[in-house]
């Protein structure tokens, strides 16, 4: 265990520092110049050259990149270059409000996808198992931003039950923010849930293939208690696996639905500053976001090992 757990944080180290260098070869080759969207077209060849220094981009890129590396390691994310402020108290606002959402679409995903899944695999092959694999695939194949707009359609523009645009502010009350971010939430709840429909009924469906299986239906054992006192528990490894894969993307992967509900999170602020030319906040918000899923997904791996002791031993 603790060698699989070592083995892990090593892996995900190495991962990180191959991202990170992704980062930095991809801002360098954003096109624009950071210089110039700071002080204008009218900018003279003397004052972009002094802003260019002030800003370190008269180095190489190699010494810029070791230098970032070198601030990264001590918690230094960097400077804006667009409010010169540092980076990392207007990263951790955002992300903090990203998590918020990714925990409210969470928890409306996650148990209604769970229960959709186990019943499509108790009465696999009826009406509404075939139904339930239809409406979740047609769902799964649109696009986010039309989701979007389709229940700001619904809920804004012809119900009135919530905001267009997701207003949040600092000390907001929990009330408010809910209601806020509801629209973003489910959007993002709506376009995960038959993906955890499918793997959710996949892994049971797999699992009850097994012998013990059998020999349970021999001895006159209903499909719903084998699948809920038997299959389950064995495949609860697996389902805390897909769970971590979606709570990642929930946290990483929410730029189209943060930018389409002007919300203030984490994917909209990397957005903001690649129209900026911002690279530091470029950097940090992909490096940070990057991170979430990494360690996301090392801790799914301690919970899958500790909830399924087959996975143990396999690894």
């Amino acid at each position: 265990m603790l060698q699989m757990i070592v083995r892990r944080i090593i892996f995900g180290a190495l991962t990180l520092l191959l991202v990170a260098t992704i980062i930095f070869v991809a801002t360098e080759l954003l096109p624009g110049d950071a210089a110039l969207h700071i002080l204008g077209r009218d900018a003279t060849a003397e004052n972009l050259a002094a802003m260019r220094e002030r800003l370190g981009l008269g180095q190489p890129s190699y010494l810029r990149y070791l230098d970032w590396l070198g601030h990264l390691v001590i918690g230094d994310l960097g400077t804006s270059f667009g409010t010169n402020m540092p980076v990392a108290p207007l990263v951790a606002d955002r992300l903090w409000n990203t998590m918020r959402l990714a925990a409210f679409a969470a928890l409306l995903c996650m148990p209604l996808g769970f229960l959709l899944g186990v019943r499509s695999a108790i009465h696999a092959g009826s009406v509404f198992d075939r139904s339930t694999g239809i409406v979740a695939l047609v769902v799964a194949s649109l696009p986010e931003f039309f989701l979007g707009l389709s229940l700001v359609f619904l809920f804004a523009v012809q119900l009135g039950l919530f905001p267009a645009i997701a207003v949040v502010r600092p000390g907001q009350d929990a009330v408010a923010f809910l209601r806020s971010a509801f629209l973003p939430a489910l959007t993002l709840a709506l376009s995960m849930i038959p993906h955890l429909v499918r793997m959710t009924r996949a892994a049971i469906m797999a699992e009850l293939t097994s012998s013990y299986v059998e020999t349970s239906v021999l001895k006159g054992v209903s499909r719903s208690a084998i699948i809920w006192g038997h299959v389950l528990p064995n495949v609860l490894g697996s389902l805390i696996s897909t769970s971590a894969l979606i709570l990642a993307y929930l946290i990483a992967g929410v730029v189209v639905v943060e930018t389409a509900f002007a919300f203030p999170g984490i994917g909209r602020l990397m957005v903001d500053a690649v129209a900026n030319k911002d690279m530091p906040l470029i950097q940090a918000s992909a490096l940070v976001m990057s991170a979430v899923y990494v360690v996301t997904n090392l801790l799914a791996d301690l919970f899958a090992v500790l909830a399924s002791p087959r996975i143990a031993e396999a690894r």
